[in-house]
């Protein structure tokens, strides 16, 4: 027997904005990896405004998550339900059997660390220590793509630039240069920061002598 693609397409639930709980749960039961896809919830008229910001400090002064399902472009999915500011977010998340194991990686083992490879890779972590606002994510495909529409719609000749292939470097190696690397990138910083010390410390002096005088 064979499935067509228009049996497939028959298969359709009716969308609702109901959402079944099934229960709810500890909020790190929730693997990292079966989190999908995160939406906004917002309750459904003012009747429905009490109960739902109940539900959200509930779940916040407990650290549950609620588990249900709801039907999502004809298809039933499973969602957890967690607070986040004054209101409520849900994740669609995977079923369980979709995510494979991380036993199931290639080529993981056990490897014995050098003391000073993980010496140098903790003063990198520790020297590139940020703030998730201050790194920059900047889509650049999406900008690649803009500059490529607008070359086209200008009647402009695309052209491609091959990849340079890096040197292979040994780790050691790696971890000394980036962490140089970072180093430089913070002097300028750090010395301008001097500067304007020491400046604000000799102002006064100035003053002073000037108001003896």
């Amino acid at each position: 027997m064979i499935v067509l693609p228009e049996d497939l397409a028959k298969i359709k639930l009716k969308s609702t904005k109901v959402i079944e709980i099934q229960g709810f749960i500890d909020a790190g039961e929730v693997h990292p990896s079966l989190y999908e896809s995160p939406y906004f919830a917002g309750p459904d008229g003012p009747v429905a405004a009490k109960t739902y910001s109940l539900l959200g400090q509930a779940l916040k002064a407990s650290g549950k998550v609620g588990i249900g399902k709801v039907v999502l472009r004809d298809r039933e999915e499973v969602v957890s339900i967690a607070p986040l500011g004054g209101g409520l977010i849900l994740y669609k998340l995977r079923y369980p059997n979709e995510v494979r194991k991380m036993d199931s990686v290639p080529q993981i083992e056990h490897k014995e660390v050098n003391k000073d490879e993980l010496k140098l890779s903790i003063s990198l972590v520790e020297s590139m220590t940020s703030t998730l606002k201050d790194i920059d994510l900047t889509d650049h495909y999406r900008d690649a793509l803009r500059e490529t529409i607008e070359a086209k719609i200008a009647g402009k000749e695309v052209v491609t630039v091959p990849e340079e292939e890096k040197p292979v470097v040994d780790i050691m190696t790696a971890l000394k240069q980036s962490i140089e690397q970072t180093k430089a990138k913070k002097k300028p910083m750090e010395k301008a920061k001097g500067e304007k010390k020491e400046a604000a410390e000799a102002a006064p002096a100035k003053q002073k002598k000037q108001k003896v005088a």
